[in-house]
């Protein structure tokens, strides 16, 4: 069933790529992560590089979504996405009347029919919620939608104290939400503000669905720690920290006498792995004494193993050139457009910035990385 699964999804994908949410960044090839955060950080520091500028961000959980997903309305969508009848037909199929039980040691629960909802652990399931949620997008340009699978955050780009865009686009997507059966959990919904002005105003709190947004200082956006400053201090320190713990399972190989090949190979997949994750969204900005930090750790690991290893520095060029590369040959990458030859066709225009801040983001590094 699986491999029939996957001749479907690479048939839906031919099909419906060209038309998905440029700003779905799940499940989708030349596209990660660190992508969806980049972006996010590219329109709030584009933004604030204006004088009277300030950006909410709207951190949305889903109660579930995976499983609230209703066939006839996915057939619809899916429809309109030039997908043929007949497979709009098999996929409601697969989706409806399927048999569910629950079994807790040798006791056996009768068995119910669910008509909802995606089976967990299905090939496509991914797919076909990026689908479902493809829609959900912003219509105002100041207020950016930016979606990983059921990650939805609403970036509101706000300037002379103008929220009326943000606030209604974080309406209607409540009003998608309830007519789309997805329920927002507005306990777990939480609202970030960046404001760099020197006499910020205090703003009026957003509410969804007669809920107060809580109001927080950092959040763990899609797997980075970033706090209102837009630092990363916090996840730098727990880069460190959970680093420096897994040196102590290198100092044990040492003292097994393991080869210093093998060992550099459990640096690299489980301590440098843990270093230069998302190192392209924060390595950029961070300060010196945390780059000391994190290159002390290396230095240790260095002695443990006695051979010398790769720098963060050289890593973090590395992965920014590369990244760089793959999405100058993707049209379809909203970072794409950014990336603009001058006149000659020989070089990159750098991106204009105005703020440190700014300027030692992924973009404008990746382009300046090009310019070298």
């Amino acid at each position: 069933m699986k491999s029939f699964e996957r001749l479907v999804l690479a048939y839906l994908k031919d099909i419906t790529g060209p038309l998905l949410d440029p700003l779905q960044f799940a499940y989708r090839a030349n596209r990660s992560v660190d992508d969806a955060v980049n972006m996010g950080l590219h329109y709030i520091l584009q933004h604030l590089d204006k004088p009277g500028t300030y950006a909410r961000i709207l951190f949305v959980d889903f109660s579930s979504a995976f499983n609230t997903i209703i066939p006839d309305i996915l057939q619809n969508k899916l429809s309109q996405l030039s997908v043929p009848t007949s497979i709009c037909q098999w996929i409601t199929s697969f989706l409806t009347d399927r048999q569910q039980l629950v079994r807790l040691g040798k006791l056996t629960s009768g068995t119910r029919t669910i008509n909802t909802g995606a089976p967990q652990g299905c090939v496509l399931s991914p797919l076909l919620f990026s689908l479902y949620t493809n829609d959900c997008t912003s219509k105002d340009p100041s207020v950016k939608l930016l979606k990983f699978a059921d990650d939805t955050t609403v970036i509101g780009l706000i300037r002379d104290g103008d929220e009326s865009a943000y606030r209604q686009e974080v309406e209607q997507l409540s009003l998608w939400c309830s007519r789309n059966n997805l329920e927002l959990n507005t306990l777990k919904t939480v609202e970030m503000t960046v404001d760099f002005r020197r006499k910020p105003p205090a703003l009026t709190p957003l509410t969804i669905m007669n809920s107060t947004v809580a109001l927080v200082d950092s959040f763990k956006f899609l797997g980075t720690n970033i706090s209102q400053d837009l630092k990363c201090d916090i996840h730098i320190d727990s880069i460190v920290k959970k680093a420096q713990q897994r040196l102590y399972f290198l100092r044990q190989l040492k003292k097994f006498n393991l080869p210093q090949a093998l060992m550099t190979q459990f640096y690299s997949a489980v301590i440098e792995s843990v270093l230069c994750s998302s190192i392209t969204v924060w390595f950029g900005a961070a300060s010196k004494s945390d780059i000391r930090r994190l290159q002390r750790t290396v230095r240790t690991a260095e002695r443990i193993i006695g051979v010398h290893l790769p720098n963060l520095q050289d890593l973090y060029i590395s992965r920014v050139k590369k990244r760089a590369g793959n999405i100058i040959q993707d049209p379809s990458h909203p970072g794409h457009n950014l990336f603009a030859l001058l006149p000659s066709g020989r070089r990159y225009r750098s991106l204009s910035t105005k703020t440190s801040r700014h300027k030692n983001s992924f973009f404008p590094n990746a382009i300046s990385s090009l310019i070298r």
